[in-house]
């Protein structure tokens, strides 16, 4: 696994919308507040011409553009960070365009959720480069810092290596009303063990994402699963997967897919996050929804833990060793580097 530099002081930091554009004033406002939180800690920031620019379809800029400008960050020699500026629909567009070739020999953090999957499961699991699965550049604007926020500079930086379950999260969607607002949590955190155990702890490689993603994403030309999983077969795999707005129908079914690709054939377990918008016509659960499609593995399942769209969230490192336990309701996971 080749794992790029930690961010180091003077380093400049890329942000590019991969998917989706900032047009907001209220966004715009955050972003300039990041802008000064990372030049305070000695990081340029350097963004592209597509990061304030979106389309009525929710497009920053064609995909060809958009593989453009992320190619002209990867060929920077200043810029050790790629922060996406948001997620959306419609990453993929930019896939053909994206130089691999040229990111495997300037190997750089890139980084992001949601749509962005489609950008870093490609990375990690075709090209064997890590890559990290957390904030997009907004998050660094709010007024303070926060613990998630720090820790995901620290990771990024090299200075972390560890991370613990939060004390509360945001389960209600909330509307920016200066711009600076840090998180607003509404309810406790606390990671499940899926089967009822006192205690689950997983080892081994980390690969996974947003399933909305990974669901149409895999049998594509993008997806690198099956050659990744073997490479750290002796390892094993932990999947970690959070959803947007799939359903408990496309859950089961999609995860019986995979199953039949072999993606979970030398898998330690899987931990969800928190689900942000799931609904059933048939009034299952989403936990029943996973085990149902999961059970006859006999692995161990973790859910709502600190992972996507209803922050904060942990940085999750594809492709990185990683030892994850859950008891108590709390949650650790710890990157082996």
């Amino acid at each position: 696994m080749i794992i790029p530099k930690w961010l180091k002081p003077g380093d400049s930091i890329g942000v590019t919308a991969t998917s989706g554009g900032i047009t907001e004033e209220r966004k715009r406002i955050r972003f300039q507040n990041a802008e000064k939180q990372l030049k305070r800690r000695n990081h340029p920031v350097l963004f592209t011409e597509n990061v304030f620019t979106q389309d009525e379809k929710g497009r920053s800029s064609s995909g060809i553009e958009r593989g453009a400008q992320f190619n002209a960050l990867i060929a920077d020699p200043n810029v050790a960070a790629v922060i996406a500026a948001a997620g959306g629909d419609y990453l993929v567009e930019m896939l053909p365009y994206v130089d691999w070739q040229l990111l495997r020999e300037h190997p750089k953090w890139i980084q992001g959720y949601s749509d962005n999957t489609g950008l870093l499961y490609t990375i990690t699991t075709k090209y064997d480069i890590a890559t990290a699965y957390g904030c997009h550049f907004g998050d660094f604007g709010m007024k303070d810092w926060e613990e998630p926020v720090q820790n995901a500079y620290e990771i990024l930086s090299g200075a972390r290596t560890e991370q613990n379950s939060f004390r509360a999260y945001e389960n209600e969607f909330k509307e920016y009303e200066t711009g600076l607002e840090g998180y607003r949590p509404d309810l406790p955190v606390y990671w499940k063990n899926g089967r009822g155990e006192d205690r689950i702890e997983m080892e081994g490689r980390l690969i996974g994402g947003c399933t909305d993603v990974l669901f149409f994403l895999a049998g594509t030309q993008y997806d690198g699963t099956l050659d990744f999983i073997e490479r750290y077969r002796d390892e094993g795999i932990i999947w970690y997967m959070e959803t947007f707005s799939a359903g408990s129908e496309m859950l089961e079914m999609h995860l019986w897919k995979l199953k039949q690709m072999g993606w979970f054939r030398y898998a330690r377990g899987f931990v969800f996050g928190r689900p942000a918008f799931y609904q059933s016509f048939s009034g299952t659960q989403y936990e029943d929804a996973v085990l149902y499609a999961l059970d006859d593995l006999n692995l161990p399942v973790i859910f709502d833990a600190d992972i996507g769209h209803r922050g904060p969230q942990f940085t999750m490192l594809n492709g990185i060793s990683t030892k994850i336990t859950c008891q108590d309701g709390k949650g650790r996971i710890k990157y082996k580097i």
